[in-house]
């Protein structure tokens, strides 16, 4: 039995992970697979509510899962956010989950801005480093509140952490039979940080010899990325940089409602979300779109052991986008639950058992 623990959070990460978990029962129950789905009490109204985001023993609790799955976090209710940076980076932080793993793969070419571009031309994968970078909270200010005031955010990049997510970014390279990893950092503005990159890129590197690699400066990546999508394929970059990269990457593909990611170290229990924003103002309408969600279960399931039954899924979707089975934000008609209902159903199609 495989435990996968719920996480809704809030806004719309409740209404999407509802469609989520109806989809994993569903490819659950069609293929035998032996999944237990446990909802977790964590979000705003529950901090709102207590006082507490997270305690110590829930953390214990979470890590003996087999995969985390958690819809959306943010609530202005909780102006600081508090709740949200306790729960996502504590999770992240407390199982180091060192990758971030963003695929951004074109479905049709009309969801995509660019013009002239075909499925093929898009489908790059982003590898980005999660535990270190300027993320970590290291820093500080001085005479706050005067004119004189100074703030300092610290970037930290260790050895180990650079070389495990390129070696992260290679090895998948090379299972997906890739062309080529790109790098990408400021390594003519950061020179220190960008010296250990390109560095250790180019020792892990020379162990591929098979696979292509590059390595380009953010800004040149931003414009390139989206003039000659086709030139790339698996792209690892450090925390704040991937961060960015991963939305632009999504904008190509049709946005955020439709890029899964997946917060990963090998051996330990996943964390699996939905990378848009908890959207307050569309709880209940119907209007969330749930296929980033849904996309993200098919993560979540080949990640557990399940690649047929995340191939069944991923095939569901590539039918609702093609039959334009939406919610309104991609010029569908149907609701959020429509749309989640209509992916279940097309998953136990005897043709797709099949």
């Amino acid at each position: 039995m495989r435990r996968i623990a719920l996480i809704p959070g809030d806004g719309i990460g409740i209404d999407v992970t509802r469609e989520a978990a109806k989809v994993l029962r569903t490819v659950a129950a069609g293929s035998d697979l032996p999944l237990d789905l446990v909802e977790w009490d964590l979000g705003a109204d529950r901090y709102l509510r207590t006082g507490v985001a997270i305690t110590e023993e829930e953390m214990t609790e979470l890590e003996r899962y087999d995969a985390l799955f958690l819809g959306a976090i943010g609530d202005p209710r909780v102006p600081d956010n508090a709740h949200a940076r306790a729960i996502l980076l504590g999770l992240r932080f407390r199982l180091d989950l060192y990758i971030n793993f963003r695929p951004n793969r074109l479905f049709e070419p009309w969801l995509s801005p660019l013009k002239d571009v075909k499925p093929e031309d898009v489908n790059v994968t982003i590898f980005r480093e999660n535990t270190e970078g300027s993320y970590v909270g290291l820093g500080g200010k001085f005479r706050k509140g005067t004119t004189d005031e100074v703030a300092i955010e610290e970037d930290i990049n260790t050895r180990k952490g650079v070389e495990r997510i390129i070696r992260a970014a290679f090895e998948y390279a090379r299972a997906h039979k890739s062309r080529r990893v790109t790098l990408t950092d400021k390594a003519n503005a950061m020179q220190h940080a960008g010296e250990l990159w390109r560095r250790v890129f180019a020792l892990v590197g020379n162990e591929y010899p098979d696979i292509e690699r590059n390595a380009v400066y953010i800004d040149a990546l931003a414009l390139d990325l989206v003039r000659r999508p086709s030139q790339y394929d698996v792209i690892v970059a450090p925390n704040l940089f991937g961060d960015i990269l991963s939305d632009l990457a999504a904008a190509l593909i049709g946005g955020l409602g439709l890029a899964p990611s997946a917060n990963l170290h090998p051996g330990k229990p996943g964390l699996f979300e939905p990378v848009h924003g908890s959207a307050p103002d569309l709880v209940g309408t119907g209007k969330a779109n749930p296929i980033a969600a849904i996309l993200t279960t098919a993560l979540l399931l080949r990640d557990i052991g399940y690649g047929p039954a995340a191939d069944r899924v991923e095939a569901a979707v590539r039918a609702a986008i093609a039959e334009r089975r939406l919610t309104p934000d991609l010029g569908g008609s149907l609701t959020t639950a429509a749309v989640g209902d209509w992916v279940c159903e097309h998953i136990v199609r005897p043709e797709i058992i099949a």
